[in-house]
């Protein structure tokens, strides 16, 4: 995606100024209403969303999430503010981790016997399987424990999927280059999400019609 601002990605004549706070000083359901938005896109922490959830919910700003793992608390809060409120939610909210994820779908489906292989790359500090390729092996329904991890240098971020036919390899692979994709990233969802109704989506939601034909921003 090109280097664009986020008032002409949006498409908004807004000239508002962008304003830091902190929640130290601020009541978040008076801050809302003094503050109108339309969404919130949260990079912060998982916990985040018991702060702000029920208040952007009831004031029906749409949740964006792009917080990498959730506990099975917070997803279920996450569910239950969808059935009042649009919620989107994107382990890894890149637009190409999430084509790389519905093309190898779409593929396993085609090849259900395939031989599948996922390895990921990430730089030397990082600990853990990255939460990108366990959404990678859920998908596929490939057991946790046979992603293949490496972690070398200042590596921001590869994911590739191995397809292993008899006669033929297949290979998916998405690096990010910079971390400006994960913002983008947020801002295409911003901009397709903005005329869905109540409900928990995920990226597969807002890419379906790119893949099936008739993308548009309203699908309630």
């Amino acid at each position: 995606m090109e280097n664009i601002s986020v008032k002409e990605l949006l498409e908004t004549d807004s000239t508002d100024k962008a304003q830091i706070f902190s929640e130290q000083n601020i009541e978040i359901s008076e801050h809302f209403r003094k503050y109108p938005v339309d969404a919130i896109i949260d990079f912060s922490s998982s916990e985040s969303i018991h702060k702000y959830g029920k208040a952007a919910s009831e004031q029906k700003i749409k949740i964006i999430s792009a917080i990498s793992h959730y506990g099975d608390d917070e997803i279920k809060v996450l569910k239950e503010l969808s059935k009042i409120n649009t919620v989107f939610w994107s382990p890894n909210i890149t637009l190409g981790v999430n084509y790389l994820l519905f093309a190898a779908s779409l593929l396993k489906n085609i090849a259900p016997d395939v031989d599948i292989e996922v390895v990921e790359e990430h730089f030397k500090a990082k600990s853990g399987v990255s939460g990108t390729a366990i959404k990678i092996a859920e998908t596929l329904d490939i057991e946790k424990n046979s992603i293949n991890s490496v972690r070398a240098g200042g590596i921001v971020g590869k994911h590739e999927v191995i397809f292993g036919f008899p006669y033929q390899t297949v290979r998916l692979v998405h690096e990010s280059i910079s971390r400006e994709a994960f913002g983008s990233g947020a801002l295409f969802v911003a901009k397709h999400l903005k005329n869905y109704s109540k409900g928990f989506y995920n990226f597969e939601d807002i890419l379906r019609p790119f893949f099936f034909g008739n993308p548009q921003n309203n699908l309630s």
